[in-house]
């Protein structure tokens, strides 16, 4: 059994993870009273406990309701850029060698910044994060299902339009029911266009259909979650007897998945981590890797979800550097800058544990 000492030191990938999910509890206390906005409590613990909440109890309904209070001190610019540097730090004490972090800019705009403006401090707030730590990350744009499909458009033209500044992709997020993406085709086709990168959510609180329509109708080059894709499968305990078409393609086509095991236990897409489709999914050879999604309203980390791999799913060292690779592989930047980190980081990275600890897997 890999101790957690050993999972805490290996080198990381995040694709995944939302900003106004990962912020710290002194940080949101400290812009509160800065803004002079209202908390459900003021106490430390007390607010730590309130977020987490809704995982703790499988209620999605009380999971969403933090999110207004995450956005709500994330209004300015030096409160965007703070929270994308704290983010970044706090990513490599996980031994993050890159991430991806996505936030949706029309969800910052109260107190009168521009979606130009918030993207700006935020990628401000990765750059100086970088020079900091030496990390590098990529920004992801998301545009929201229930709003309007000339929001998205907006989105995406603001994705593309920072594409050389740090932007590396666009996504959908949101409630997928009664919100299929194919409501935001336009945004997508000027994305395609554009020979730009897409990532939807997917497969979450919906079933095989978004998955579909989020391949097929709008393109996307990776999927977040896509946990319901085992619906499109004939299971023989944790064997794949039979594949549909979809999942057929999606393995075909090495199509990433971005797998959150603590989140999908917390929302209730998935009953417990033994009932996670991860498992059967990373064994049959499809393309994916553990990501953290919201790192606060979860209670979670990077190593806290390759530790839940390793104990419900038995993953050996070897199965961490290859969801690692997975992921790497998959980031929406330069191929020769995928190569790199993958060598001089990862690869080396993990010789190097396997050399300290005597592993032999």
């Amino acid at each position: 059994m890999l101790t957690k000492e050993i999972i805490q030191q290996v080198p990381k990938v995040e694709l995944h993870d939302h900003l106004d999910g990962g912020l710290r509890i002194k940080t949101i206390l400290e812009l509160a009273k800065a803004e002079g906005i209202s908390l459900p409590s003021e106490d430390e613990q007390e607010l730590r406990a309130w977020f987490v909440r809704g995982c703790k109890q499988k209620s999605l309904s009380l999971y969403l309701e933090t999110f207004s209070v995450t956005t709500s001190v994330m209004q300015t610019r030096e409160a965007l850029e703070r929270i994308a540097f704290e983010a970044v730090e706090d990513l490599v004490q996980e031994n993050v060698c890159y991430a991806e972090i996505r936030f949706a800019p029309n969800l910052h705009l109260e107190k009168g910044l521009t979606p130009e403006d918030a993207v700006q401090a935020v990628l401000d707030g990765l750059d100086r994060g970088k020079k900091k730590t030496g990390m590098p990350s990529g920004l992801i744009l998301c545009a929201m299902r229930n709003q309007s499909p000339a929001l998205s458009l907006a989105t995406a033209e603001l994705a593309v339009a920072f594409c050389d500044r740090g932007v590396v992709g666009f996504d959908l997020a949101g409630d997928e029911s009664g919100y299929p993406p194919k409501k935001h085709l336009q945004a997508f086709q000027y994305i395609r266009n554009k020979n730009f990168n897409i990532t939807i959510h997917a497969g979450e609180a919906f079933g095989v259909e978004s998955i579909w329509q989020a391949i097929q109708v709008c393109g996307a080059h990776r999927i977040g979650h896509g946990t319901r894709l085992i619906e499109d499968m004939s299971l023989e305990g944790n064997h794949i007897e039979e594949t549909g078409s979809l999942a057929n393609f999606i393995r075909n086509r090495r199509i990433p998945m971005e797998m959150c095991l603590t989140s999908n236990v917390g929302t209730g897409v998935a009953t417990d981590y033994a009932h996670n489709p991860f498992p059967i999914l990373f064994r049959n050879q499809f393309r994916v890797f553990l990501c953290t999604d919201n790192r606060l309203m979860s209670d979670t980390t990077l190593t806290h979800e390759m530790e839940i791999a390793v104990e419900y799913y038995n993953l050996t060292l070897r199965d961490l550097e290859k969801i690692t690779i997975n992921a790497m592989k998959s980031a929406f930047i330069h191929h020769d800058d995928k190569l790199d980190i993958i060598y001089t980081m990862i690869k080396k990275g993990y010789q190097e544990i396997r050399t300290k600890y005597g592993i032999l897997d």
